[in-house]
């Protein structure tokens, strides 16, 4: 049996479980110069084409701050400018091939990282542990937002 770890509560152990992950994905992702800033934005556009307005409302944050990460993914060749038909005011974007393929590489390393854990915990404490997990986004108020893939990213330090 492991060593107890005295004084973690959930809330930090979920904490440290969470920055691990985003490390090995991010590490999975090197090369393509994604930070984890840019997932909340990448996580929208898998719904499609959108406005930095409409992410903005979306995921609760600023124009200009969705406008910024839209130019770092501009650069990155992660998005393009999507149709925007009649109205050339509108500036949708969309993933462009490169960036549906650094979402593909982030979901791989998420299903690694998923069967060691299963392999660790054991089939029946995963699913339980998954199930335990969905009902606290839930009791959080964050089940929904990520059914819509509109979780709103944490405040910068």
């Amino acid at each position: 049996m492991k060593e107890e770890l005295p004084g973690l509560d959930m809330s930090s152990a979920l904490t440290l479980l969470g920055d691990a992950i985003t490390q090995q994905v991010l590490r999975a992702l090197d090369g393509t110069g994604l930070r984890p800033g840019h997932g909340y934005v990448i996580q929208r556009l898998l719904t499609g084409p959108a406005t930095a307005t409409e992410i903005a409302d979306d995921l609760g944050v600023s124009q200009q701050a969705v406008s910024k990460v839209f130019r770092e993914l501009l650069s990155l060749g992660h998005i393009e400018v999507a149709a925007a038909g009649d109205d050339r005011r509108r500036r949708p974007m969309a993933l462009t091939a490169t960036g549906r393929h650094a979402v593909e590489t982030a979901r791989a390393a998420r299903r690694r990282l998923d069967a060691q854990l299963r392999e660790a915990l054991g089939a029946d404490r995963f699913d339980t542990t998954m199930a335990a997990l969905r009902t606290a986004l839930d009791a959080l108020g964050l089940a929904d937002r990520v059914r819509r893939r509109a979780v709103r990213p944490p405040d910068e330090a």
